[in-house]
């Protein structure tokens, strides 16, 4: 377009190979607005409202909570126009079948829906490493909405981490039955004050098979989850910076993060939903 007012314009479309009806076509194009100006707008916002995390999926459910009735495929395409792509790369785990575990049985046997609240609980502990220094994550995890509803960060793996951790969710269970809280084989979980305390408190032990942590798949993609869209994303100088990432990330994952398997709601969400419907929705 600069070119033409200084050449002929046959001139310069014999040297593109371009008929001349298809520079007018374009040139045409090129002058009226962009219809989806507001959508890449809005695009832009949400990912970067969620610092990255977000695909053309979630972003396309954020859409939809504002009024933007949108496709996912074009929500893809405006993306790729804008040089916008999720941070997010899935981690895939691998196992072995292992044998049942001598302590509890594995109980929940993969069965991870729950239809309510405080049903099924799932546990763990994992590690991060920052600089010579480590720290670790107890968490448990609702299967039901997949909600962090109490969680311990200590700089040693010692048991009372696990305990504190517990017990203060244990006000929660008092008034459930038939409440299942699943683990590996970990040593915590063999632990005879651990296991006393479940049944005080009528809570049925469920533990994984040995070295097998597909079996306890959920709690094992929520680690994932929290390390590629916080640790792996950041260079972190002190493991109290990262404790004050974790907490504040957890509670986003609660509260903000939407997942699709939630019917596009966050955990909170979903569960505030559930509450208000009182029906067991799957």
């Amino acid at each position: 377009m600069e070119l033409r007012h200084q050449f002929d314009l046959d001139t310069l479309l014999n040297c593109i190979s371009m008929a001349r009806s298809t520079f007018y076509y374009y040139s045409k194009k090129a002058s009226l607005p962009d219809k989806y100006e507001q959508v890449k707008i809005q695009i832009n916002k949400v990912y970067h409202a969620h610092k990255g995390r977000f695909g053309y999926r979630r972003i396309t459910l954020q859409l939809k909570r504002v009024g933007m009735a949108i496709n996912h495929k074009t929500v893809f395409r405006l993306m790729g126009e804008m040089r916008l792509k999720s941070l997010i790369r899935i981690k895939k785990y691998r196992s072995y079948r292992g044998k049942l575990g001598k302590i509890a049985p594995n109980i929940l046997n993969r069965n991870f829906k729950a239809n309510q609240p405080m049903q099924k609980w799932a546990t763990d502990v994992t590690e991060f490493k920052v600089k010579g220094k480590k720290l670790y994550l107890s968490p448990i995890i609702d299967l039901f909405n997949q909600e962090i509803i109490s969680y311990e960060l200590t700089d040693r793996p010692v048991f009372k981490g696990v305990l504190d951790m517990l017990k203060k969710v244990l006000p929660q269970a008092r008034n459930t039955s038939q409440l299942v809280l699943h683990s590996d084989q970990g040593w915590q979980y063999q632990m005879p004050k651990y296991q006393q305390l479940l049944k005080a408190n009528g809570i049925i032990q469920s533990m994984s098979r040995k070295g097998n942590c597909l079996d306890n798949a959920i709690i094992e993609n929520f680690f994932g989850t929290l390390k590629s869209e916080l640790f792996y994303l950041n260079e972190y100088e002190s493991t109290d910076q990262l404790k004050k990432d974790i907490n504040d990330y957890i509670w986003y994952y609660n509260k903000e993060r939407i997942k699709l398997n939630l019917n596009g709601m966050s955990p909170m969400e979903y569960r505030a939903h559930y509450n208000k419907s009182n029906t067991k929705f799957v």
